[in-house]
């Protein structure tokens, strides 16, 4: 058995999100999945959710596959967690839509500067992918390259805004595959798999 440990961002991932959806679908295949609720979505302490991220780790078996799937903060979660030389190492870690790594928002003050270390996420993970939308506003285009520094695979999804249900995921097919594969299919996870968000409500 495959266990998924989802991190949710900013504002949690429910109403409807993709990581909400994904959690379902896993759920009714037979994985067991974790789905965190941390604390204060909308007033984020880093502490308070790296604290609460290391007790859920304490309860997923070591001795059984686990893939973390993080979203936007939950991105930036993961990294300050992996940066610790006692992280334990995952499967595999999908980090979709990260924000700038200079952020000066009051809200997610508390989680930059990013660790100085950038080997964090190679060592937290056998295998790690980071997702990025071409015209995500929470990632100006100057700033992506950031990312680029910390050594693993980065995908460049065209015009996909924040990957959020405001930008129509919603359900993600193509995320649900790529978690049940381990395969890496470009064509699920562009926009063609989607969808669209007027047609959920």
């Amino acid at each position: 058995m495959t266990n998924f440990l989802i991190l949710h961002g900013l504002g949690g991932s429910t109403g409807g999100h993709w990581q909400e959806w994904l959690s379902d679908q896993l759920k009714t295949r037979g994985h067991r999945v974790y789905f965190p609720q941390f604390p204060d979505w909308d007033r984020p302490d880093k502490e308070r959710w790296l604290h609460q991220l290391k007790a859920v780790f304490s309860e997923i078996p070591e001795n059984e596959p686990l893939s973390v799937v993080a979203h936007s903060l939950g991105c930036i979660l993961w990294i300050h967690y992996a940066a610790d030389a006692a992280a334990r190492k995952v499967n595999r870690a999908i980090l979709v839509s990260p924000p700038s790594p200079f952020r000066k928002v009051e809200a997610v003050r508390d989680f930059f500067p990013l660790p100085d270390d950038k080997g964090g996420l190679k060592r937290a993970a056998k295998k790690t992918l980071l997702v990025f939308s071409s015209d995500d506003p929470f990632l100006p285009p100057k700033d992506a390259p950031h990312y680029f520094g910390y050594g693993v695979p980065c995908m460049v999804l065209p015009e996909m805004g924040h990957i959020n249900v405001p930008s129509g995921y919603g359900p993600w097919p193509g995320m649900l595959h790529f978690c049940l594969d381990d395969k890496l299919f470009l064509s699920d996870l562009l926009g063609a798999s989607q969808v669209p968000y007027e047609e959920k409500n």
